[in-house]
Parts: structure tokens; C-alpha cells; sequence
């Protein structure tokens, strides 16, 4: 079956009524950043679920540019909503445990105070006498209705795109009043090719003659001019493959439809449709509004500067970009984190490999990546609210001290029991005995965050962080309420400053890098002193077993694999290493060698004898 290329993320939206939707009047002045007042405003707001009796379950959702209050439908009499997808009993946001509250943006058309709204003073529609607003405003009547709904804290504010920078004001502004900030395909603040987009799209609504400078509320409102502003827009929204996948297989297969636009190609009629449609549910002068309000959102434009403005959060953070947004690209989240790095604030990262362009926070194709990072992020926040019995969530393994262990010959050999307690990384009591209990440590090519989670269990004091490439290992991080980064690391470590962690560890991952000097540098620039485990390809068994057999043995780490599907890159010797830090003039503190494959550490001949070496270095 074809796919129906008129789908979009915009397919659940219309101009239907909210029949579940609420709303509150603010009496009195309500303040806006630029200057000036609204009198007497009106937020308009739906919910999902219960509040718990502690009002600590809420989650506070805020949507995208031309979003409303209608997140999800209410029953199966209701219209779907525009994240349908993640949030309802049992989804990623699971309305069966969390109490759920989307409001409608200030300057908006569904309901809360905008251009259409009355105006008090003159009894007619605001029009172009609607002051300008910003997204800190509709951030300070969330604030406000917040209070009305007699909630203290949200467990959690998530937004993507626009949603994502309110996100960021919330955690900024209003610091204490939120556990965890959840954002997805945002920026702090538009590049100037996607601000220079939205000047267009204003244009062309302005300079349609039906505009009457802003005053047409009562005459044929400016269709063609809206029309192309959101024409324009959905451009952004997609990506030049979810583009060519969606139109290029019959490019001049046009739906026939009634409209001024030219529509001799697929991607024309497609174009004009979503136009439409946009014109049966949205005001011109609300598109002006709430454009203008992205536009001036400004958190800074460096790493520097975001950090300067999130310095009060005090949340963790969950970020998420995806690999094709081009409108709000990976490298403006990253920046964000870098910034949060800097300010040592509690962060999740992944970039999302995506070909849907920046509408993938609302399409299904990547929704278990996402949507899981998000359930898991929550599950966590919730499981760890103040006040609530932590639960044993350990996986189930014994801690063993290899010192207490039974030993045979010189060579110490542990019971076979060892090695299966620790699922084949034995080496990580050893790792532990080599870090100090409360010290700050960065995880290199962490995985599932098993080294972490047992340096956590140690201690709830120190400093983790992990970063790792594996979408899914970063999920069981979250999972397991770790702060994990997804980055290459052969790329530098740019994020962190100077000596920011006491130890770095690269632990099995060496032989996967392919530019170690860099690595290895890095890791001694952020770190005080560097942990480094690998195989050891001079191991006797698997010498003679090449000089023996002619094939290549299968070493160390990627036991699993093939010489030809191996991740492993370099295969180096104990000896090679050394030789390398003497190079280098780096220093080898301390060194523990051991043979994994019985379970057991190695005291004499190592480069012969040990199948893994464990070195701390320092400059």
C-alpha cells in the first residue's frame, strides 16, 4: 500500500472544538517583557490524568509554534491530538501515572488571549494593536496557571522545537519549580537562515492585499498571504530525504483539488493542501505573533552565553536532537549541553539518527528511541521524588573482593564463579579498587553504564558522567538515572573543561579508537588521571595459537565477532603501551594485569600471561 503523501505531522490538527479544554481568567494587568500590558488575560489549557495527592506527579507540556492545548484525545469519542503518538495510558508520558497539563500559548488563536481576542478598551478585536509578546510571557502565564491548578513543582516541563525554548526559560526563570526539563529539536535561539524564513513567511501574509493592516477581522482575511507562510514552513519542517521518500516516486502524481496554487507536481498539491488546511484552523495575525515570539527568543548564541543564562537550573536535564533537523539543528542542542557541561548541571544527550527532519519529534519512525529515552527519563524522575521509599532497582550480582578470593599458583587464580558475577568484566572491581570513593569520573564509551552504576552505588557523591555512540545503551543509562552523553570521542572531548573530572576511564574501548593520541590526550586534559583497560594481543594462547593455526584468534573484547565485523581497530600489546606512554612522556601510576578468560589477576610476565592490562596515567 502507498503511503498517502498528504500524511504529516499536522494530520491530527483542525479546527474542531476542545470540548475538555478549561480555561482562567487572570484579572487585572497582566505585564509582557517588551513593555506594555494585557488586561485581564485568558489561558486556555487541557489535562490528562489525576493529580496525585502529594501534587508531585505533574508534567507540564509545552508545544510548538502553531500547537495548542490538545496533546492527546480525552476518550475514543475524542479527535486525536497532535502528540497522540507519546503521551495517553501507558505511553512514553503515561496520563495513568502522571498528571499531564498542556496550555495554549499566549498570542495564539485557540483560546488563550491573542490578536483575535477582544480588546477591552475598544470592544473590538485586537488586531494589529495586539502588543508584542515573547515566549517569556507565555513561560510567566503557564507560571500562573500552574498556581491556579495548586501545583507546586512539575516532576517535569517538555517541549520540542518552540516548546524546547520555553523549556529552557522555565528551567532558568523559574528553577525550583521544576525536577527535570525535557527538550527535543530546539535551539536557544533561531540561526539567522531559520529566522530569515519566518521575515518571509511574515511577508507574505503582510503584503497580501486581504491584511488591511492587520485589521480584517470583520472583511476576507489574507488566505493567499497565510497560505505561503505555511507553504514555506513545511519546507522546514522536513528533510531532503523524508522528501525525495514522500514525492519522488511519482513526482507528477498531483491530487486534483481547488486552489490558487500551482499543483503539477506531487510535492505542489501537498504543499497547497497543508496550506488549507492551516488557513480553516489558524489566524494571520496569530502566525504574526507567535513568529515574532520565537524570533525574539535569545539565550545566547555561544556556549558561553547559554551558560551564563541556565547558571540557576537546578533540574536534570534530558536533550534530544535529530540528525537531519536543519531548521533547528543537533549542533545548537549540543551547544546547549556543552553549556549545562560547563555549569556541572545533571545532563542526558542524543542525537537521534533520523532522516524525517525536525518534525521527527512528532512522526512515528524514531518514537522508540524518543519516546523511550523520555518514559525512562520520567520513570526515574518519579521513582526518586523527595519523600518516596527509593526502590532497589540493583541488578542482581554480588560484590566480591578479589583479595578474599581463593588462589592457586603464582599466577592467582580465582574460582570460575568470579568471572560470571561480573558477566565477563571483571575487570571493574579492579577499576574500582583504583578509584577513590567520592570521586568525580567520566565514563569513556560507557555502554549500559554498568562501571557507573556500581560507582554510584558506592557512593551517591561523586560527579558521573558516560558518553557512548549506542542509541540504545544511552536508553538503559537514563534508565538507570545516569547522565550520558552521545558522543565520538575521537572527535575530542570539547565539552568539559580542564581537569573537570578527578579520573577518566576508557575501559575495552582503546582498541575501537582510531585516533588514540587524541583520545588519550583529551583524556588527560579533563582528568586529573586517566584509566585505561585493554586487551593484551601478545597473550601466549593466542600467539601461538596464529603461529600455529595461520588465523587471526579471536582477541579480548570482541570475542563475538569476525575479523571482518569486528568494531576492534588496533590490536596492541602491554609492552606496545608502554612504549607508547614513555613516548608520550605520560606517567603509569599503577597497573593491574589479569586473565579474563579464568577469572583470575597476573603477577608475573604480563605481556605473556595477562589477557588484559589496567594502567592509571597521569602527565
Amino acid at each position: 500500500m502507498m503511503e498517502d503523501i498528504f500524511e504529516s505531522s499536522d494530520s491530527h490538527r483542525g479546527a474542531f472544538d476542545l470540548p475538555y479544554a478549561e480555561t482562567v481568567v487572570f484579572p487585572g494587568a497582566f505585564p509582557l517583557e517588551r513593555g506594555g500590558f494585557l488586561q485581564d488575560v485568558t489561558a486556555l489549557y487541557e489535562t490528562y490524568g489525576k493529580l496525585n495527592e502529594n501534587r508531585d506527579n505533574a508534567v507540564l507540556i509545552c508545544h510548538a509554534l502553531t500547537g495548542d492545548s490538545h496533546v492527546a484525545r480525552h476518550n475514543m469519542q475524542d479527535h486525536p491530538g497532535w502528540w497522540e503518538i507519546l503521551v495517553g495510558p501507558g505511553k512514553s508520558i503515561d496520563t495513568n501515572r502522571y498528571f499531564v497539563v498542556c496550555m495554549n500559548n499566549l498570542g495564539s488563536c485557540r483560546g488563550t488571549t491573542g490578536p483575535a481576542s477582544i480588546n477591552p478598551a475598544t470592544q473590538e478585536p485586537y488586531g494589529a494593536d495586539f502588543p508584542v509578546v515573547t515566549m517569556e510571557d507565555s513561560v510567566n502565564l503557564q507560571k500562573m496557571l500552574m498556581e491556579h491548578l495548586g501545583i507546586k513543582q512539575f516532576l517535569a516541563v517538555v517541549g520540542g522545537s518552540v516548546g524546547g525554548m520555553m523549556t529552557l526559560i522555565w528551567s532558568a526563570r523559574y528553577p525550583d519549580l521544576l525536577r527535570g526539563a525535557v527538550t527535543l529539536a530546539t535551539s536557544p535561539c533561531l540561526t539567522s537562515q531559520a529566522l530569515a524564513f519566518d521575515i518571509v513567511g511574515r511577508n507574505a501574509i503582510t503584503c497580501d492585499p486581504d491584511f488591511q493592516r492587520g485589521q480584517y477581522y470583520d472583511k476576507n482575511p489574507p488566505k493567499v498571504g497565510l497560505s505561503i507562510a505555511r507553504m514555506l514552513g513545511h519546507i522546514t519542517y522536513l528533510s531532503r530525504e523524508s522528501m525525495m521518500r514522500k514525492f519522488d516516486v511519482d513526482r507528477s502524481a498531483a491530487r486534483p483539488m481547488q486552489t490558487p496554487f500551482e499543483i503539477d507536481f506531487s510535492v505542489g498539491s501537498y504543499l497547497a493542501y497543508q496550506s488549507s488546511r492551516f488557513n480553516d484552523r489558524f489566524d494571520a495575525n496569530s502566525y504574526i505573533a507567535l513568529t515574532r515570539a520565537c524570533d525574539l527568543m535569545d539565550f545566547g548564541n555561544s556556549v558561553e552565553e547559554i551558560a551564563e543564562k541556565l547558571a540557576p537550573s537546578t533540574c536534570r536535564w534530558l536533550v534530544m536532537s535529530f540528525s537531519s533537523d536543519w531548521l533547528l539543528p543537533p549542533f545548537q542542542s549540543e551547544m546547549i549541553v556543552d553549556a549545562l557541561i560547563s555549569q556541572k548541571k545533571q545532563v542526558s544527550y542524543c542525537e537521534i539518527q533520523s532522516d524525517a527532519g525536525h518534525d521527527a519529534f512528532l512522526l512515528p519512525n524514531q518514537l522508540s528511541t524518543y519516546g523511550g529515552l523520555m518514559e525512562k527519563f520520567l520513570t526515574n524522575l518519579y521513582e526518586t521524588r523527595p519523600g518516596i521509599e527509593k526502590k532497589d532497582i540493583q541488578e542482581s550480582h554480588c560484590v566480591v573482593d578479589v583479595h578474599d578470593m581463593p588462589c592457586s599458583g603464582d599466577s592467582g587464580v580465582l574460582s570460575d564463579d568470579y568471572g560470571r558475577l561480573y558477566d565477563g568484566r571483571i575487570d571493574y572491581e579492579s577499576i574500582l579498587e583504583l578509584i577513590p570513593q567520592h570521586a568525580s569520573v567520566l565514563d569513556l564509551g560507557c555502554g549500559n553504564g554498568d562501571l557507573l552504576k556500581r560507582l554510584r552505588q558506592r557512593s551517591t557523591k561523586s560527579r558521573l558522567m558516560g558518553v557512548e555512540l549506542s542509541e540504545r545503551a544511552i536508553q538503559k543509562c537514563v534508565a538507570r538515572g545516569l547522565d550520558v552523553l552521545h558522543k565520538d570521542i575521537n572527535h575530542g572531548l570539547q565539552a568539559f573543561h580542564d581537569r573537570q573530572f578527578e579520573y577518566v576511564v576508557l575501559s575495552r574501548t582503546l582498541q575501537t579508537v582510531m585516533d588514540v593520541e587524541c583520545v588519550i590526550e583529551e583524556m588527560l586534559r579533563v582528568g586529573r588521571r586517566g584509566i585505561v583497560s585493554f586487551p593484551n594481543s601478545a597473550y601466549l594462547p593466542w600467539r601461538t595459537s596464529l603461529y600455529r593455526d595461520g588465523r587471526m584468534p579471536k582477541i579480548g573484547c570482541d570475542e563475538d565477532r569476525n575479523w571482518y565485523d569486528t568494531k576492534d581497530v588496533r590490536f596492541l600489546t602491554i609492552a606496545d603501551f608502554h612504549s607508547f606512554c614513555e613516548k608520550k612522556g605520560y606517567s603509569v601510576l599503577q597497573q593491574i594485569t589479569l586473565d579474563t578468560l579464568k577469572g583470575c589477576r597476573v603477577y608475573q610476565n604480563p605481556n605473556d600471561c595477562a589477557t588484559m592490562a589496567i594502567v592509571v596515567l597521569s602527565r
